[in-house]
């Protein structure tokens, strides 16, 4: 019912449909700094209303944020916490834009939902909606549903009651933000007095890890004149018997290592205390944003960052080489919005994505009536359609060798030929290839034109593999942390010293891709408010090192036990990994269809995947 609504207009009584009006109000409340809703940061007390309110009134509820995020809900409505619902929203919205009660009964009949193109199906009978008002703004939506007829008679015969009830649990999410924000903001003046006497360095960080307090000798070591608003990761905090310990501090694209004390406080409030620090390779030089997305601070970071300042205003052809995960599309985005073309389309195509006999067509198009079942005003090619802009060919490795032939034609003479055209089209491309395969080995082979190939790696740039990039793991857990966390709307955790060694010690054969995938699932089961620890990690990352292939049964993984002694968790880890493995490939054949895609998800060769699915009887 709640599904495009059109325009309410206001009435006095609370018969059928009415919608209540109240004062009005200033626009809704925007989103905290850190990206998570005020309804969200109290989201254990507001499913504890939602379910209170179900079971006093006898009806389903749903309550979400000014962004339509779902932040409680009982029966239906119970799923998806943190998103936006599936439906469309626009009735919840109408609700916030207004900051008015809308009330709404017989939904299948209603003029409000004429609209609805789910009217006929929808199984909401009735609907009351009543917007949670706090210091002149709309922060959520209290919904009440009726799902069949005797909730519908229950809603129709309390509605002004219910409303009632509803404002007065509104005051009380009131009171508990109230309390939330004191908490956060509380600095003692004391304690800021005797943090500016101190010749250690002191932060005061809140509970979501944001800086809420800076003495002058913190802001000389740490070289920040204002505390960035995003929040900082902070390990490791573990041993408070420890009088003083390393910790480690990533806050942006920055790392340093402290060595200090802290102390936290029942709210989750952290105080750092240091008396020196080190740099993790922190060399502050400008960037602009397009590289500043290519979170890195290593040294072979930094000369990439350059090369690609370089030679991002040139016309020339540029080849990406680098192994799958490594984040190959990011760099080709970042050369062309460097570029003067950055105004003009960036369009990319993965080769070994697209059915040999298919890509061709994708690539130089085709004219009117080319072929049986073609469109009837013909198709442009994406080469067309990236003239005056930028061409990615990814996994160009994969090209077959005869539109090899036609793409080294467009290059030379900068035009294509459409499939069943009698006349070429002019084109102006710059192409960006990218491969993890070594070509100069398909050209051996008879696989690669030796002659595309150079036409194609006038500048050649080598991605490092994430094991090569020395201290980079923390900026990139911290970024993908935030990352993930304003995303799905739950607040930043920290990381334990364990998974941190853990992690350390991996060699990501997934690469950047496989950190970033890893981080989005913690963030996903962390319990809120806790340190991620190594219990969450998933069995193959409690393993130091492991072949790039999973081993055959006759096969013995090894864990160089001799620097690195293996704990019982690892020697479970070692008894379930094959387990681990064959659901893993099962689970990516049940939602992928193309080889090349899962198995450059898994991390191993297209070879190695056809060879294990064979070993455990997948299809």
């Amino acid at each position: 019912m709640r599904k495009n609504a059109p325009v309410i207009k206001l009435r006095d009584a609370p018969d059928d449909n009415a919608i209540h009006p109240q004062p009005a109000l200033p626009t809704a409340f925007s989103n905290t700094s850190d990206g998570i809703s005020t309804l969200m940061k109290i989201q254990k007390t507001v499913q504890h209303f939602a379910a209170l309110l179900a079971n006093v009134l006898h009806l389903e509820v749903e309550i979400v944020d000014n962004a339509l995020r779902r932040i409680a809900g009982t029966g239906p409505y119970s799923q998806r916490l943190g998103q936006v619902p599936a439906s469309n929203t626009l009735l919840l919205s109408e609700v916030i834009e207004r900051q008015r009660e809308v009330v709404i009964f017989d939904s299948q009949r209603n003029s409000l939902c004429q609209a609805c193109t789910q009217r006929e199906s929808c199984k909401e009978r009735g609907f009351v909606g009543v917007p949670v008002i706090y210091k002149q703004h709309c922060l959520g939506v209290i919904s009440l549903v009726a799902m069949n007829n005797e909730q519908l008679h229950h809603l129709r015969a309390h509605t002004t009651m219910f409303i009632e009830y509803i404002r007065h649990i509104s005051t009380l999410l009131a009171d508990n933000i109230t309390e939330l924000q004191q908490k956060e903001s509380r600095i003692d003046p004391l304690l800021t007095f005797m943090a500016q006497q101190t010749e250690q360095g002191v932060i005061l960080f809140d509970a979501q890890r944001r800086i809420i307090f800076i003495n002058n000798v913190a802001r000389q070591q740490l070289n920040i004149s204002e505390p960035p608003p995003t929040p900082a990761v902070i390990s490791p905090l573990l041993n408070k018997e420890r009088a003083e310990q390393d910790i480690t501090l990533s806050l942006n694209d920055h790392c340093w290592r402290l060595y200090g004390r802290w102390q936290e406080s029942d709210n989750g409030v952290l105080l750092v205390l240091f008396r020196s620090l080190q740099p993790i390779n922190d060399r502050r030089e400008p960037e602009t944003p397009e590289i500043k997305n290519l979170t890195g601070n290593s040294c072979v970071m930094r000369n990439l960052k350059a090369l690609i300042n370089r030679i991002a205003p040139s016309p020339s052809s540029v080849m990406i080489i680098g192994e799958s995960g490594t984040g190959k599309e990011v760099v080709a985005h970042a050369i062309h919005r460097l570029s003067p073309r950055y105004e003009k389309a960036f369009i990319a195509i993965n080769c070994a994505a697209i059915p040999e006999n298919l890509l061709e067509s994708e690539l130089f198009g085709y004219a009117r009536g080319a072929f049986t079942g073609a469109a009837p005003g013909g198709k442009k090619g994406l080469i067309q359609l990236a003239s005056g802009g930028t061409l990615f060919l990814d996994e160009i490795g994969d090209m077959p060798l005869t539109l090899q032939a036609r793409l080294l034609r467009a290059i030379e003479s900068r035009e294509v030929m459409p499939i069943g055209a009698s006349q070429p089209v002019q084109v102006d491309i710059r192409i960006i290839s990218a491969t993890h395969q070594n070509l100069q080995e398909k050209i051996s082979l008879g696989l690669f034109r030796e002659d595309l190939y150079y036409r194609l790696n006038v500048v050649p740039l080598h991605l490092p593999p994430l094991r090569k990039r020395e201290n980079d793991l923390v900026l990139l857990l911290n970024h993908f942390l935030v990352l993930h966390a304003e995303r799905i709307g739950r607040p930043v955790s920290g990381v334990s010293p364990e998974v941190l060694r853990l992690l350390s010690a991996y060699p990501w054969p997934g690469n950047v891709r496989e950190l970033s995938n890893l981080v989005e699932y913690l963030v996903n089961i962390v319990p809120e408010g806790e340190v991620i620890d190594s219990s969450l990690l998933p069995p193959v990352y409690h393993l130091r090192a492991y072949p790039s292939e999973m081993p055959d049964a006759s096969e013995k993984i090894v864990a160089t036990s001799a620097t690195f002694p293996a704990t019982s968790a690892e020697n479970d880890a070692v008894s379930n990994l094959k387990k681990v493995e064959k659901s893993l490939i099962e689970e990516a054949l049940q939602r992928v269809h193309n080889k090349k895609q899962i198995a450059d998800e898994l991390g191993i060769g297209v070879a190695t995947l056809y060879r294990k699915i064979k070993k455990y009887g997948l299809t």
